[in-house]
């Protein structure tokens, strides 16, 4: 199955405003009807909680309603359909786009990606020993920028098992494992892209069903670091962060949100091909970060001692 990365994600929320707020300080650009969107045009839906046209509820009672992934053509789409129909009530929508649940109860969507080309180029470092990638007088810091979400990266799942969620993405839509954290779950990479992962799923009780996390693509840690700090200074909450992961080698920096999960802002995750094995590592915290950094108030280094950890962002 060629599914290319997600594509939309459909949340239903109780207070609307206040989420759309949180959507655009977090970057995402509005696009009308509950929509706000990344560069590429990948984006979040919201709709409110009492909706008639949202998906059913998980029982957990999670926000998020529908995940969208992006196929290439309808050829592919049609492959998925008839996969699913094997066992299955798959739906045709008035858009072309079809719909079922996975194995979880998960409400899964599938359609032609809207993905679109953005032409941006990544951070470039200067490195002794290498050739640079600035020319002289070109700056690697400015101070007015504002970076966007580029892309929607991945989603992180609470599931009641793991196991029964990675066979129905492997053995049904064409995932496979990248990597797997033991004793908390895998890491799983769809056909159409290299990305490291779209999907993590977690083993977790049942009652706590749904999204934990979900993810957008900066330019690179400098952007990730710059948006977090303005995001941080608006009074989000910072969560984890910043740092950057072991599996992936993704920068992080996680935010609590009104949708009952994590935002994260990341760049620069890994690309694996066919020939990549899969590695195995505990879930704990060397496994999850190579470092990790927490954030506190600008300092300079006048007028006396820098501020006490307690003062930093919460």
């Amino acid at each position: 199955m060629n599914i290319t990365g997600l594509d939309t994600l459909v949340f239903a929320v109780d207070e609307v405003d206040a989420t759309a707020t949180y959507l655009l300080d977090y970057g995402l650009l509005p696009a009308g009807a509950g929509r706000f969107e990344a560069l590429d045009g990948t984006a979040i839906v919201i709709a409110q909680r009492d909706d008639p046209q949202l998906p059913r509820p998980l029982a957990s009672g999670n926000a998020l309603r529908k995940t969208i992934y992006g196929v290439p053509d309808a050829a592919a789409l049609d492959a998925i359909a008839a996969e699913l129909l094997t066992d299955r009530e798959v739906r045709r929508l008035p858009d072309g786009s079809i719909e079922a649940e996975d194995d979880l109860g998960f409400c899964l969507g599938f359609k032609v990606a809207v993905r679109r080309s953005i032409g941006l180029g990544a951070e470039a470092i200067n490195a002794a020993g290498a050739a640079p990638q600035r020319a002289p007088n070109q700056l690697g810091v400015d101070t007015e920028a504002r970076p966007l979400p580029r892309a929607l990266s991945h989603i992180a799942l609470f599931v009641p098992d793991t196991e029964k969620g990675e066979r129905f993405y492997i053995e049904r839509l064409g995932f496979r494992c990248t990597d797997r954290l033991v004793g908390a779950g895998p890491f799983l990479q769809p056909a159409g892209t290299l990305e490291h992962h779209t999907l993590f799923l977690i083993q977790t009780p049942p009652h706590m069903q749904g999204i934990e996390h979900l993810a957008f693509h900066l330019g690179g840690p400098n952007e990730v670091f710059m948006a977090g700090t303005r995001f941080a200074a608006r009074g989000y909450q910072s969560f984890w962060g910043p740092g950057r992961h072991t599996m992936g080698s993704n920068w992080f920096w996680y935010f609590n949100s009104p949708l009952g999960c994590r935002f994260e802002y990341d760049a620069d995750m890994d690309l694996h091909d066919d020939t990549w094995i899969p590695r195995e590592l505990p879930a704990k915290a060397d496994s999850t970060q190579v470092f990790l950094f927490q954030a506190r108030e600008k300092w300079a280094p006048v007028g006396g001692p820098p501020p006490a950890a307690g003062q930093q962002h919460a």
